[in-house]
């Protein structure tokens, strides 16, 4: 086994999802470790300091929820979770657990590659510049400058925080309550409308076509998402 690629633990209780895993992504260039269970996951990220982690939910021991959270204690590792939950509410749990991503068995090689190729690109790396650039996009966190085909946008300072959040978080869902609480602060995690009104102005300013945008994804009944170019 090369020891060259992205290093990836895969937590699954059944051997043959691991397996299926463990070909796949190590035919795409990646080193992958197993884990069948919570606690072994743990040791295992601990072990091999992985650079992601591919986490189902239903677990023997640990629910895949504290094992993301009890990870979240002492690492920022991009997490995915993949399982047969595919309810919102299962999604925003994981979500607002620390998981950076959700995928609902049954799932596509291709778009787990994918969703890979976005979590590995916005993990921080040594000297990187707070500057996020997409297509026409750009946002320089250190200038508090954004510009869209290279003309400056004006932003109001609400506006500018909840970009400067989704910029920070880019190609991750958030959602609804952690960009309120993020923005806004505790006690408005039900104040959505806030949030919506906030997105739509953010999409006229930014997006060339706001009913269809680009940058500045919907996750339906989820959140929302700062696309990341695979």
């Amino acid at each position: 086994m090369s020891d060259n690629g992205p290093r990836i633990v895969v937590v699954d209780d059944e051997q043959a999802i691991r397996r299926f895993l463990h070909t796949s992504l190590t035919a795409n260039g990646y080193t992958v470790f197993e884990a069948a269970a919570g606690q072994t996951a743990l040791a295992a990220v601990v072990n091999h300091r992985p650079d992601v982690v591919i986490l189902d939910l239903g677990l023997p021991d640990l629910d895949g929820l504290e094992v993301t959270q009890r990870l979240r204690e002492w690492t920022q590792i991009p997490i995915i979770i993949l399982s047969v939950r595919g309810q919102e509410a299962d999604k925003i749990a994981a979500l607002d657990a620390g998981a950076d991503d959700y995928l609902t068995k049954p799932f596509g090689v291709g778009e787990l590659l994918a969703r890979l190729r976005v979590v590995l690109r916005r993990a921080p790396q040594p000297g990187d510049e707070p500057v996020f650039a997409n297509g026409g996009l750009l946002v320089d966190l250190a200038r508090r400058l954004v510009s869209v085909a290279g003309q400056e946008i004006q932003l109001t300072p609400t506006e500018y925080d909840l970009l400067r959040v989704l910029v920070t978080h880019a190609g991750r869902v958030l959602t609804h309550q952690q960009l309120l609480r993020q923005v806004w602060g505790l006690g408005y995690e039900a104040e959505a409308h806030m949030l919506r009104v906030n997105i739509s102005n953010l999409r006229r300013k930014l997006e060339p076509v706001p009913t269809r945008p680009q940058y500045i994804l919907t996750e339906p009944g989820v959140g929302y998402r700062l696309r990341v170019e695979a």
